[in-house]
């Protein structure tokens, strides 16, 4: 019997984990030119976290959760998503004393869902947060650094911005009322999911995946019937503001998010080209959570990117760079291996991709460096150890020449490019 990855797992390597370093490596320079700083967050944590954060109805907690006790009996929970950790940092390591605090992280997160395309149970996410901020201005900044993340990846014309406010506390009360008196009228409809969603978070059900419940969310009422004033001018100048940035984005009354946690701007951005997995990257704002962790009334916003969607994305789109040609370092003869080991040694010091060709007559060797899309080959036989020189071989145009050992560094610049 052969033994397989665990279901909903993958290695990664090769050309997708080409892919996958270009996603996570973009977006991690990107985080540090809008001032964010690097954490790293265990990747579990006391179930308590989650169950508070990110909220007992949310189908993350009911369903997909990935829960044990260890000898001492306590519950831990490997991390489902990274808001709710963060936060946990944030109050545990006394972040709360200077505000605001911006965080990017990026690793992988645990869920029990029914594996597809884009969709693992050891998925992989880069994500911020900003603590500590409550302007609708940190709400711009964050949706414009998104923005900028799918531009730096060259997916901004393949994807959609969808936006929706579920306003502050009392707005989101208000609406909350509305939500159980409409569909308290249609109990004997909704699914079983929804009809607890009802009595613990109605605004979940607008969620709902169940075709019944879509047909009956239709006619319900909108979050933006509901909105006070304060809500009402927060989000308009969210929107302005985007407007002014250029990012397009649509209102759509209906998005809800899946977490509990989430209050005023709420956003997703969708693509069409991944199939039903369309979400690569959403978030939003949740003023509440700090305080629902034990910390201080602190306000919060942030997103979570899929770096597994956005690597299958990148590649089906053809957006990912060339993996860098080598330089092949080839001996003649094994009385040259030694020297030429060193040579490839001093070459990868001073910046270098050399791949050294272990075995083999010359023939063989270079077929070896073309197999692998080698730029050039440095050839040593007896005449060049002699001389101190190498042969260079430009494996393109096959042209070649020798080279001082002591020159070689300099007159290898030209295949920086290739690198």
């Amino acid at each position: 019997m052969t033994i397989q990855p665990a279901r909903g797992t993958r290695d990664i390597y090769g050309s997708d984990l080409r892919a996958f370093l270009f996603v996570e490596q973009t977006a991690r320079e990107l985080a540090k030119r809008y001032g964010f700083d690097g954490i790293q967050t265990p990747i579990f944590e006391s179930t308590d976290v989650f169950c508070r954060g990110v909220g007992e109805t949310s189908d993350i907690v009911s369903k997909e959760m990935y829960t044990f006790s260890d000898r001492g009996g306590e519950s831990f929970t490997l991390r489902p998503e990274g808001t709710a950790g963060v936060v946990r940092s944030f109050i545990s390591e006394g972040m709360e004393q200077n505000v605001p605090v911006k965080l990017f992280y990026a690793g992988p997160m645990f869920r029990y869902e029914r594996p597809q395309k884009g969709r693992y149970r050891q998925l992989h996410q880069f994500g911020v947060e900003v603590l500590g901020a409550a302007q609708a201005q940190t709400d711009i900044e964050v949706l414009c650094l998104a923005w900028d993340l799918l531009g730096a990846l060259g997916v901004q014309k393949y994807v959609r911005l969808e936006l929706n406010t579920l306003g502050d506390a009392p707005s989101r009360d208000a609406y909350r009322t509305a939500l159980v008196e409409y569909f308290s009228k249609y109990k004997d409809q909704l699914s079983e999911d929804s009809l607890v969603r009802l009595e613990k978070n109605p605004l979940r059900i607008l969620d709902s995946k169940d075709e019944g419940d879509k047909r009956l969310i239709e006619n319900a009422p909108k979050m933006t019937d509901y909105l006070n004033e304060e809500s009402r001018a927060f989000f308009e100048e969210v929107q302005s503001g985007l407007n002014t940035l250029g990012i397009p984005f649509v209102v759509n009354p209906r998005l809800v998010r899946g977490l509990d946690y989430y209050r005023h701007t709420v956003f997703e951005f969708i693509t069409e080209s991944l199939g039903a997995q369309g979400t690569v990257l959403a978030g939003g704002r949740y003023d509440g959570l700090v305080q629902q962790l034990g910390g201080s009334a602190q306000p919060g916003i942030g997103f979570g990117a899929g770096i597994d969607r956005l690597s299958i994305l990148v590649q089906e789109l053809g957006l990912v760079p060339n993996a860098p040609r080598a330089i092949a370092a080839v001996p003649v003869g094994n009385e040259n291996v030694p020297e030429m080991m060193k040579i490839a040694h001093e070459l990868r010091l001073a910046g270098y991709v050399v791949e050294m060709a272990y075995s083999g007559n010359m023939s063989k060797r270079l077929k070896k460096a073309n197999k692998i899309n080698a730029c050039c080959a440095i050839l040593m036989g007896t005449d060049e150890f002699d001389k101190g020189v190498v042969t260079v071989r430009n494996l393109d145009s096959g042209e070649q020449k020798e080279v001082k050992i002591n020159e070689l560094s300099n007159a290898l610049n030209e295949y920086r490019n290739l690198q």
